[in-house]
């Protein structure tokens, strides 16, 4: 074992000093890298084929996915089990100074000390025990894993009874352009190959779960995410008359305190528990300074989803929204009747009313007034912000924007929908026989690595951050119309191959790395337990679907 964790520290520092920022020409780089390393081995070099890299279609930059298959030669081999790892990092600008250093492991380790940390963080930097740099933690070292992996089983091939499909993915710090095009890629290979898919694993990084936190984990299925959106239609006075209108910032502060980290809206499954919704985003729609109050506000939040389709949420969104109206209304009356009180005039009752639709809701009703019309001025406006090429947030807040402007009413609403990206959550349980394996499997593998290590490894449902894990599966494919008809960025801006999805779906698990403070300038990785009983686990995990079910 101690070769095996010398020849994956080796890698992972390599594979860290390609600076491969989301969105540059490092991501290429860093496939070509990877691309190379598997060439150079024996097995390759018989089987040319089965090594690619691929171009991603419609890619401005350019980037490739690596893909490099051990097919396994032991009966049919028609199984297939799915490793990803995205090659990406987030950007390098937090290091200012030491920018130059950031993916220089050994370097940055004697630069680091010299900048202000808390005691534990700075002691863990300057350890032996601990790698640092960009992309070191999210997701080198879980990439040089999978090689070693791919490497070690190239050995096994004889033994395999299903085929061992890696990919290295770019972009899943952006938009996960590499993994979507791996899931059309994967369902090609199961229309032409015949395989069927028993499962993926991913190793992004693990890392403690509260301060304090001794155990080391590994995750079987992953969350999900929604971006949930609130444009908010108030009605504008002159502040010198205020109590004559609606203020729109008022109303959207309601909703931010009716959803923002509300634990009513957490997620939960099996006992575990999603993080509540959290804003993302809160602006007026002014445009410019005037004493006109604002009369439209726009703001989403971050919702994970454990179990909840795009339809509760929707639901869960508006009923929080009605109520958001509600107690605003009911505020205004009684702050106004208490201004008649002190002005000793006569009160009479705010004619607001609570007026909450969905997307579709309200593009349904104004299809109704306007026929197709409707269509074809959303079509001229999305041809204008494509040639803008406007953010997926914006474009979404856009169109929103300008089939209210056609809309007979109105009055003060809310409108809720969805805007991109979306990333389906995968729950694996027992009852669905390909899940049951892929939990026997990790189970077991767990179990046997225990017994070598003081490490308390512990098995835990859905990976807890946003992954290219979660475009493996989509659980009800029908549920998806209720996500598309109320995402107006849908099809336009943005899309899923979600029958590609559909067709590969498969159980998802997540063996990877330990360490902390991913995305910080602090980013470093344990050299205990990732180099020693995570790539035993990720091993063993492998040969339990691979070799001792064939």
């Amino acid at each position: 074992m101690d070769e095996l964790a010398k020849k994956m520290e080796k890698i992972a520092v390599e594979l860290t000093s390609v600076q491969s920022v989301v969105g540059t020409k490092g991501e290429i780089a860093i496939a070509e890298k990877i691309y190379e390393y598997f060439r150079q081995l024996e097995y390759f070099q018989g089987h040319p084929e089965q090594l690619q890299l691929l171009p991603i279609n419609g890619d401005q930059l350019g980037r490739k996915n690596v893909v490099a298959i051990v097919r396994g030669e032991k009966g049919e081999a028609k199984e297939s089990l799915v490793c990803i790892g995205h090659i990406d990092t987030v950007g390098i600008d937090d290091y200012a100074e030491l920018r130059d250093y950031a993916t220089d492991p050994h370097s940055l380790k004697e630069k680091l000390p010299g900048i202000k940390f808390g005691e534990e963080t700075l002691s863990e930097i300057t350890s032996d025990e601990w790698l640092v740099g960009r992309g070191i933690l999210d997701m080198k070292t879980g990439v040089a894993a999978l090689i070693v992996m791919i490497e070690e089983f190239t050995a096994q091939a004889a033994q395999l009874g299903g085929n061992l499909v890696f990919f290295g993915v770019p972009d899943e710090e952006g938009n996960s352009a590499g993994m979507l095009a791996a899931v059309q890629e994967l369902a090609r290979m199961r229309k032409e190959q015949g395989w069927e898919f028993i499962g993926a694993i991913d190793t992004d990084y693990t890392t403690l779960r509260y301060p304090g936190d001794t155990n080391r984990y590994v995750y079987v299925g992953t969350i999900g995410k929604l971006l949930p959106c609130f444009y908010l239609y108030g009605e504008e006075t002159h502040v010198g008359e205020a109590f004559n209108g609606l203020d729109a910032n008022l109303l959207a502060s309601e909703v931010l305190y009716q959803m923002d980290l509300s634990t009513d809206l957490c997620d939960i499954a099996e006992g575990e528990v999603t993080l509540p919704p959290i804003s993302l985003y809160q602006r007026d729609l002014k445009t410019e300074y005037s004493v006109q109050t604002a009369n439209a506000v726009n703001l989403y939040f971050n919702y994970a989803t454990h179990i909840s389709q795009p339809d509760e949420v929707l639901a869960k969104c508006k009923a929080k929204a009605i109520t958001s109206f509600e107690n605003v209304i009911k505020r205004l009356n009684e702050e106004y009747e208490k201004y008649c009180s002190l002005c000793a005039i006569p009160f009479r009752r705010l004619p607001w009313e609570v007026n909450v639709l969905t997307y579709e809701e309200l593009y349904q009703q104004v299809k109704a007034e306007m026929g197709d019309e409707i269509d074809r001025i959303i079509a001229q406006v999305i041809e204008k912000l494509r040639q803008q090429k406007v953010d997926d947030r914006e474009f979404s807040l856009t169109i929103v924007q300008e089939v209210h402007k056609h809309c007979s009413d109105k009055n003060s609403k809310i409108v809720v929908y969805f805007a991109p990206p979306y990333y389906p959550h995968i729950y694996v349980r027992d009852e669905d026989k390909t899940g049951k394996v892929l939990l026997a499997a990790v189970n077991k593998a767990v179990g046997d690595v225990k017994n070598l290590y003081d490490y308390n490894i512990v098995v835990r449902k859905f990976y807890p951050y946003i992954s290219d894990l979660s475009y493996c599966s989509i659980a009800d494919k029908d549920n998806i119309n209720k996500l598309t008809s109320n995402m107006p960025a849908w099809s336009w801006q943005y899309t899923l191959p979600v029958e590609d999805i559909a067709t590969i779906s498969m159980p998802v698990v997540n063996i990877g790395p330990y360490g902390k403070d991913a995305h910080k300038l602090s980013e470093r990785v344990c050299k205990a337990y990732s180099f020693d009983a995570m790539p035993l686990i990720l091993k063993a995990t492998i040969e339990n679907l691979l070799i001792k079910r064939a």
